[in-house]
């Protein structure tokens, strides 16, 4: 994909963001924004959810968009750790398996090896400072793709946008991945 194209699909995206918002003059512009990933949809984080719980129903209903299933929670996840990585634990399982789908060869094998080693109860420290600004695109970007290719597509720029945002945690991720797969054989 040409970065071009990418605009097109950005703006494009902000044309349907504004689609979807409730411009009613019974609701503030705030209500209609996601607090947690700052997606422009009618009902705030209520939407956004519905949205993502839409964007699950058809990856759990059709293989195609399934394939990338894990890649959507983790991104979703990053995007509202208040709801999603309450604990240390959860944490590292969405921040690490967001750096094995976007930086390593074999995800699925690296990802069963940290679940593996999660399941272990090591003792992680969910870091006190999380990104405040988690990305720049959201679930939003990709309600509205048109087809599962187009989907997989989406989601793979959604996710690399979402992980450039937490950029300043990729070290301990990293780590993370080196502990589970030296500590789990």
């Amino acid at each position: 994909m040409m970065l071009t194209d990418l605009s097109a699909a950005t703006a494009q995206h902000l044309v349907e963001l504004k689609a979807v918002m409730n411009t009613s003059g019974s609701q503030h512009a705030s209500d209609n924004i996601c607090a947690d990933c700052g997606a422009e949809v009618a009902q705030g984080k209520v939407g956004c959810l519905q949205i993502f719980e839409e964007i699950l129903a058809r990856e759990f209903s059709d293989y195609r968009y399934g394939k990338i299933h894990r890649l959507t929670v983790d991104a979703y996840s990053l995007q509202h750790p208040e709801r999603y990585m309450r604990s240390g634990k959860s944490f590292a399982a969405h921040l690490t398996g967001m750096c094995a789908a976007l930086e390593y060869e074999d995800t699925p094998a690296l990802n069963r090896a940290v679940q593996k080693w999660l399941s272990t109860n090591p003792k992680i420290d969910k870091p006190a400072r999380l990104p405040d600004k988690r990305g720049n695109l959201a679930i939003t970007y990709i309600h509205s793709a048109a087809d599962a290719d187009e989907h997989t597509q989406r989601v793979r720029e959604w996710a690399r946008d979402v992980w450039s945002a937490w950029s300043e945690h990729h070290d301990l991720a990293r780590s993370l991945v080196r502990k589970a797969t030296t500590e789990i054989k």
